[in-house]
Formats: C-alpha cells, sequence, structure tokens
C-alpha cells in the first residue's frame, strides 16, 4: 500500500511541476512576431499557446480517464454487493442519458455567429453540442435548485 501512496505522490508532483513550467513558459515566454487583428484590435500571441493547451488536453484526458475508471470500478463493486442500489444508479445515469438526447434535440445545428471567426465548427452537430450543453447546463441548476427548495421544505415540516 505504500507503494501506491508514493506513486501517486510522485505522480502529483510531477504533474504540478511540469504545469508550473508551461504556466511560466506562456506568460513569460513572449510572443510571436505575427499578430492576429480580431475586430478592429491587433492581439499579440504569447510564443508557447499550443504547448500550453496541449498540455492542458493532456492533464484534462487524465483526469477523464483517471474518474472514469474509479467509477466504474465503485460500479462493478457496488453490483457485487448491494444490487438494489446498483439498479438504481443505473436508472439515474440512463434518466441522464435521456436528458442528454432532450437536449440534443433542443438544440439548433443553425450557424452561430461568432465576431472574428470565420471557420466551419460554428454549425452543424458542433453548433448542436454546444446548445446541447447549455441545455443540460440549464436543467441540471434548476433540479439542484428544485433539490435544495425541496429539502428545505422537507426539513422544515420534518421539524414541526
Amino acid at each position: 500500500m505504500q507503494n501506491y501512496k508514493l506513486i501517486a505522490k510522485v505522480s502529483l508532483i510531477s504533474l504540478l511541476v511540469i504545469g508550473i513550467v508551461m504556466a511560466v513558459l506562456f506568460y513569460v515566454g513572449g510572443n510571436l512576431t505575427e499578430t492576429h487583428i480580431v475586430a478592429g484590435d491587433e492581439l499579440a500571441i504569447p510564443r508557447f499557446t499550443d504547448l500550453f493547451l496541449t498540455w492542458n488536453y493532456i492533464l484534462l484526458g487524465l483526469v477523464c480517464l483517471i474518474t472514469l475508471c474509479f467509477v466504474c470500478m465503485n460500479y462493478i463493486e457496488l453490483w457485487k454487493t448491494n444490487q438494489k442500489k446498483a439498479i438504481t444508479t443505473t436508472a439515474v445515469l440512463c434518466g441522464f442519458v435521456l436528458l442528454a438526447v432532450i437536449c440534443w434535440f433542443l438544440g439548433s445545428p443553425e450557424k452561430i455567429n461568432i465576431i472574428g471567426y470565420e471557420g466551419t465548427d460554428n454549425q452543424g452537430a458542433w453548433a448542436q453540442l454546444s446548445d446541447m450543453m447549455i441545455y443540460l447546463c440549464y436543467f441540471l441548476l434548476g433540479g439542484t435548485l428544485l433539490t435544495i427548495l425541496g429539502g428545505w421544505i422537507y426539513t422544515k415540516t420534518l421539524n414541526k
């Protein structure tokens, strides 16, 4: 067990050091000679932008992968120990997937006008995915607020 703690500690420290080095390079590394004009303003481009973004994508991927692995391991363990709770968890997961599908169909594939952007990633499936995420956030925020309100009402009625 001690080896796992050591591996986790070394991994954390090494990722932190690499992240700090990348951030320092990004903020202090200077700018490229070329500039971009966006909405009439001339913007300088930091020299290590691509490196910094790539590092952040790698970290995001690692976090998603590790989280997914732990969730799957806990889910399998739950099926072994408490199948009733596992079925409830599966129902909640299916409900979330259904909500995501509903939000997908609420989204629009029409082109989104973005000032200074001339690519094609702001229409079709990508625009619909953006709308889906926004609608999903709305529904989840509403559900969270309703849960808080319902919990508060439930607690107040229990104390009387």
